[in-house]
Parts: structure tokens; sequence; C-alpha cells
């Protein structure tokens, strides 16, 4: 596989989004705070989002007759996101989510264009809802946060 071929892309993205669920499930376990509650709540919805993306993606991946095999270790090298900071404040996890989510923002944008330059009309509506769905919670994150 072309190492900027739409099914590598696909493959990286799956790497960030499967990230940014480990990061978002940590951040639920380990927020505190005032707005404990509401943002352990929200950090909850979340990460139980990514789970059904990342499943729909990898299905997606295999759709294209790709194998879909990556470790702990592969998404903990991958330069995309930034490692979870356990001890880090409530506010600091939202900004890192945003930061996060920025990275995933720009992947999902790539495919789009990638897979509309094939004429993929099947990864190009995945790709723009996920793109759709991420603006959104990068947006309550930021709200949150402010």
């Amino acid at each position: 596989m072309e190492k900027n071929s739409l099914e590598a892309q696909l493959g990286d993205a799956l790497k960030i989004i499967y990230g940014i669920y480990y990061k978002t499930q940590n951040y639920h376990w380990n927020v505190e705070g005032p707005n404990f509650i509401s943002l352990h709540q929200l950090f909850e919805e979340q990460y139980d989002a990514l789970k059904d993306q990342i499943d729909d993606l990898a299905e997606l991946i295999r759709g294209l007759d790709q194998k879909v095999t990556f470790s702990l270790k592969d998404i903990a090298e991958a330069d995309a996101i930034g490692p979870v900071k356990v001890e880090a404040s409530a506010q600091e996890m939202l900004n890192d989510l945003v930061a996060d989510y920025t990275v995933a923002e720009k992947a999902f944008a790539a495919i789009v264009e990638a897979a509309a330059e094939r004429n993929d009309e099947v990864v190009t509506g995945f790709a723009s809802e996920a793109l759709t769905a991420y603006r959104k919670t990068k947006w309550m994150l930021k709200s949150s946060a402010a």
C-alpha cells in the first residue's frame, strides 16, 4: 500500500481516532473539579460515539480489501496525537482533546479530498460525516473550556 494512498490515509485516521478514544476514556476516569459531573458525562458520550466510529472506519477499510491491524504500541508511536495526561486539570484535558480533534479534522478533510479525486462516494460520504462530527465535538470541548 502506498504511503499516501487513500487506504493509508484511512489507516492513519483509524489510529488517530483510536488514540482519541483511548485518551477520552482516560480523561473520563480521571477528570476532577467543580465541573466533574458534566465533563465525566461529556467524555463518556464522546468515547461511546468514537467506539462506533472506530468500528465503522475499520469496516470501511476492509470494504476496500485492506487488512486492519495495529497495536496500542502503533497508536502510542503515532505522532498525530500526544499522550494521555492523567494529572492534567480539567481545563488542560479539554484543551488537549481540542488539539486532538484538530488533528482528526485535518486527517478527515484530506480523506474527503482524496476520496473525491477517486470518485469514491462511499468514502467521501463517510469521511464528510466524520468530519462534521469531529467539528461539532471540538466546538463542544472548546465551549466547555471557555
